[in-house]
């Protein structure tokens, strides 16, 4: 499944706590740059100007409910 979300530097922390707490891969990107989501530092170090696409394939009621607040129109 692919998100597209919008995040800023004072939702980092708590958007990691929450992907971490899940038992499957999530990935975050933009254009060519990928990263773990449960990284702190892979997830601040992104440009929050740019629109962000999450990428996970699994169910944790935490997360979708994160991801319905950060997101964006397609």
């Amino acid at each position: 499944m692919e998100r597209k979300i919008k995040l800023s530097r004072d939702q980092v922390q708590h958007f990691v706590n929450v992907t971490s707490k899940c038992d499957f891969d999530i990935d975050i990107y933009y254009n060519r740059y990928v990263v773990d989501a449960k990284s702190f530092l892979g997830v601040y170090g992104l440009d929050f100007s740019r629109p962000l696409y999450v990428s996970y394939n699994g169910y944790h009621r935490e997360l979708e409910e994160l991801l319905r607040e950060c997101a964006i129109a397609c």
